[in-house]
């Protein structure tokens, strides 16, 4: 029996939708993202964070889909991780006080909650990851049991609603569906064959299993080994559409009828390896670019300039090749390996700026040597024949500063003193020295 996902939905909102409005230039839209996670499983509980003095826009539409606001007061010294300091502790109480609640729905590109994620797997939860794949972190996308990419949900909106455009006759605008701005693009759809390892390693691992490999099946398998998997960045409508396409492209063999399809390797042989180039091959052709415009990304470089930099010096390179839709993608891909850094712009959009493997942090210089505050350790004295150690070792204590200035000042005062003579104490007569016996 299929398990029935009781899910939690928390939402980042400042960072959603600062993420959302810089690479996608549209504004975010909360009811795309609750019909594509009730599509995976009832909600039971919608938390948004935020600073809703600066959001009251969207406060309406939130109240619409009865998503609690909780309001984050920022601190005079910033509060940069407040929202996702009072989101954590909010999901992992849940987590222990809701044992109904299995399954976790985290609406956010930060890639500080990878920690939350882990967390909640180990506790036995289901996690989904909702957000951009041009700014969500790839090791958050990679960690979580499925990542849904925002991209994705936008190719499901009315075409009006991408376009812009106003609605044709008889269709009207949806009173939740916030205003879009600049008349986004549906991305363009992968090739077909960049999704053969992954389809052919998912057969591999049912035919190991001896398990028949269905279509439901297919693509719980194929999330397993890749949660950022979506047959809707191939073009696809649904899992069967993608399906569909791959028979027709003479990728797969497919038997039975609609709703049981049962999909088997071309020729029972594997997806030759090289069909699909792995994404950090794309990584070189970007260091050169950035090595060459290293002044002007300096101080911060529009992402579609350094895109047109690509495009003019490596007339030949397609960064789909390498699985990524969009050039912010590869962007987004090479910030997690240190190429670049990118910061989201309400007005401008994204900024790039060299990561820290051109600005690779300063080698700290040594420590100066602790000057120890003990006494040197007095060397043994040589034993002399006729003197006494204990007098040696008085010698040896005593500071040599302090016995010249003593013995100087002894001699001036022998010297001064007046001798006497006559009638007194005899004058004593220097002993002559004792010579050891041999």
């Amino acid at each position: 029996m299929e398990e029935k996902f009781k899910i939690a939905v928390f939402i980042d909102f400042d960072n959603i939708e600062i993420g959302v409005k810089s690479t996608l230039q549209r504004e975010f839209d909360v009811a795309a993202v609750l019909d594509a996670l009730k599509e995976r499983g009832e909600i039971v509980t919608k938390i948004a964070y935020a600073n809703w003095g600066r959001q009251d826009t969207f406060t309406r539409q939130l109240s619409e889909h009865a998503v609690q606001m909780v309001q984050r007061d920022p601190s005079p010294r910033g509060d940069k991780n407040g929202a996702d300091i009072n989101l954590a502790l909010d999901a992992l109480e849940m987590a222990f006080t809701h044992d109904h609640i299995n399954s976790f729905a985290i609406v956010s590109g930060d890639s500080d909650f990878i920690a939350l994620v882990n967390k909640l797997k180990q506790y036995d939860k289901r996690v989904f990851v909702v957000g951009g794949r041009a700014f969500t972190s790839t090791i958050l996308q990679k960690n979580c049991h499925e990542f849904i990419s925002y991209e994705s949900l936008l190719m499901d909106a009315p075409r009006h609603a991408r376009s812009g455009g106003p609605p044709s006759q008889g269709q009207t605008q949806p009173q939740s569906a916030p205003p879009q701005r600049g008349g986004q693009r549906r991305p363009p759809p992968l090739e077909l064959s960049l999704a053969m390892p992954l389809v052919d390693r998912a057969l591999q691992v049912l035919e190991r299993r001896e398990v028949r490999p269905q279509l439901g099946l297919l693509k719980s398998t194929m999330l397993q080994l890749d949660s950022t998997f979506s047959e809707k960045a191939y073009g696809a409508g649904s899992f069967t559409d993608f399906v569909e396409k791959l028979q027709k492209a003479d990728l797969v063999n497919v038997t039975g009828g609609e709703g049981r399809y049962m999909i088997m390797r071309k020729g029972g042989t594997a997806a030759e390896p090289s069909s699909a180039a792995k994404p950090e091959e794309a990584l070189p052709v970007l260091r050169d670019v950035l090595e060459t415009h290293r002044l002007e990304i300096d101080n911060g470089a529009l992402a579609e300039d350094l895109a047109i930099w690509v495009k003019e010096e490596q007339p030949d390179f397609d960064w789909k090749k390498f699985g990524f839709q969009e050039f912010s993608e590869m962007l987004n891909f090479a910030q997690d390996k240190g190429v670049v850094r990118v910061e989201p712009d309400e007005e401008k959009g994204l900024l790039v700026y060299l990561g820290r493997e051109f600005h690779p942090p300063a080698v700290p210089e040594p420590e100066p040597e602790a000057i120890s505050d003990e006494q040197p350790t007095e060397e043994p004295q040589p034993l002399i024949m006729g003197k006494p150690a204990s007098e040696l070792a008085k010698a040896a204590r005593r500071p040599r500063r302090k016995a010249a200035a003593a013995g100087a000042g002894g001699a001036s005062r022998r010297q001064s003193r007046p001798r006497k003579t006559g009638g007194g104490r005899r004058p004593r007569l220097p002993q002559p020295d004792v010579q050891p016996a041999e």
